[in-house]
């Protein structure tokens, strides 16, 4: 039976990254055909299409956001996301390259390398951070599973936010598993590891990844400490608060000493130290992208191709030479990457007709401050999935630009932030933490959020729906945005 699921990993997981590689390939090499035959050149489509072309998009971010609650278990099966993601995706595309031809065939070609890289860099970090095991535990006392929580706000923006949940939450549960009122603990912890960490660096976070590959400099992220601070800082310390307050409370309440039986707990050891260095070869191979070293090698697609499979490579190293115990020990299996990987397929090709209109009707909306910049994009990450809300957002800010930015070539955040000086770098600020910080609001703002709360369920904690996991978020996060909006998006 093991050696059958070893099997189906293999084939259902990294068959996924590598031959992705090849089927998108297929794709941008007939719209490169096409694109060369037509002489290329990027056009305003956003001027021709129509409104309802926003709808599958709308749609789709309305069945993540709706079904889960719905339907929870008819949804929790990846052939279901596929069967809704086919049936939106597939129109939209056909439509796009039947009725403009050679610029609907390029718009199309650019989401597919995007996606590509996209979930070759997810699929790598999600595989190796599964290869990662911490043996024992630490003394779940409120110093420690604070200081837990702040070295996994500063690895999330190392090795992302789904990495670095994937890695801690077992170790922390199992330091709080004496203590009955944990609940607390997972909240804060996808507050602060799940999102609010993945600021400083475009692996921290998926929308800063798109940003990155929009033509944010791979460094530029790290300019946002200052936020990243303060939210982090105050978090860790109404957390620390309460958590202590909960332990006092416990030691009153239950027989015997609550804070000696906390203080147990075995010596650290971590396993698959290995794929701590595959983590620094993911940094360094997007880092060596960051600085066009792949680009100049290769031209711009070739050296997107290369990226895309040196991580997919890198993955692969770590499967196989990770021992099975590990895998066994962290649950590991490739489906929450494998429906990561439908879903986003579905709103990389839906959401092309709403960059377009928003490309050319951007300006219209209203939102040009960034504090404007920074609620609107933090609500809308809120309840449906933030890295397409980055972009939307993002190429609004674009149209909005004196004179406007195109979103039809592939680094016009670089062009937006080259251009605009302070006040491009003010916007973009406050989009990305609107992204980022608001993606913890709900359990649906971002993806580390569900699976550490199926993680948290899974070892007997019962979690708060998702209305009750709002009343922690909207009287916590929401006072802290506020006060992060008068101090930097003013």
């Amino acid at each position: 039976m093991n050696l059958r699921l070893r099997k189906w990993h293999v084939r259902h997981g990294l068959a996924l990254l590598s031959v992705m590689v090849i089927v998108l390939t297929m794709p941008t090499l007939v719209c490169a055909a096409e694109h060369a035959a037509a002489g290329g050149g990027h056009s305003k489509i956003g001027e021709l299409l129509p409104l309802w072309t926003i709808a599958p998009f709308a749609i789709l971010l309305g069945c993540i956001a709706v079904l889960p609650l719905a339907t929870e278990h008819w949804w929790h099966h990846n052939s279901s996301k596929a069967l809704i993601v086919t049936v939106l995706a597939i129109p939209t595309a056909l439509y796009l390259g039947l009725t403009f031809g050679a610029v609907g065939w390029e718009r199309l070609f650019h989401q597919f390398v995007e996606y590509l890289l996209f979930v070759s860099l997810l699929g790598s970090l999600f595989v190796i951070s599964g290869g990662i095991y911490i043996r024992g535990s630490l003394a779940g006392t409120p110093l420690v599973n604070t200081a837990m929580l702040g070295i996994g706000a500063l690895l999330a923006s190392v090795i992302g936010t789904t990495g670095a949940s994937m890695v801690l939450i077992r170790p922390l549960l199992r330091a709080n598993a004496s203590r009955q009122n944990v609940v607390h603990i997972v909240v804060f912890f996808i507050f602060t590891v799940s999102n609010c960490g993945g600021l400083l660096t475009p692996l921290g976070d998926p929308p800063l990844f798109l940003g990155f590959m929009k033509g944010v400099p791979f460094e530029w992220t790290l300019q946002l400490w200052p936020q990243w601070l303060v939210v982090n800082l105050i978090l860790l310390v109404v957390f620390n608060l309460w958590d202590q307050y909960a332990l006092n409370k416990e030691e009153r309440e239950r027989p015997g000493s609550q804070l000696e039986e906390v203080m147990k707990h075995e010596t650290l050891r971590i396993i698959g130290l290995t794929n701590v260095f595959l983590f620094a070869a993911i940094v360094g191979i997007n880092l060596a992208a960051g600085q066009k070293v792949f680009e100049h090698q290769f031209g711009e697609i070739g050296g997107q191709l290369v990226q895309a499979l040196a991580m997919v490579a890198v993955a692969k190293i770590s499967y196989f030479t990770t021992n099975r115990a590990i895998h066994h020990k962290n649950h590991f299996s490739f489906a929450p990457i494998i429906e990561v990987a439908v879903i986003f397929i579905g709103i990389f090709i839906t959401m092309i007709p709403a960059l377009a209109i928003l490309d050319v009707q951007g300006s219209k909306l209203g939102v040009d401050t960034p504090a404007k910049f920074f609620w609107a994009t933090g609500v809308l990450s809120s309840f449906l999935d933030n890295a397409p809300t980055y972009l939307t957002f993002a190429a609004t800010a674009c149209s909005s630009a004196i004179p406007p930015i195109s979103t039809g070539t592939g680094n016009y955040m670089a062009i937006f932030l080259d251009q605009g000086g302070a006040q491009a770098a003010d916007i973009l600020a406050a989009i990305s933490c609107g992204a980022v910080f608001m993606g913890a609001v709900t359990y649906i703002g971002n993806g580390p959020n569900f699976m550490v709360k199926a993680i948290a369920e899974h070892a007997g904690i019962k979690m708060p729906s998702f209305f009750g996991y709002m009343a922690y978020s909207v009287g916590v996060l929401i006072p802290i945005f506020i006060a992060v909006t008068f101090v930097f998006f003013r």
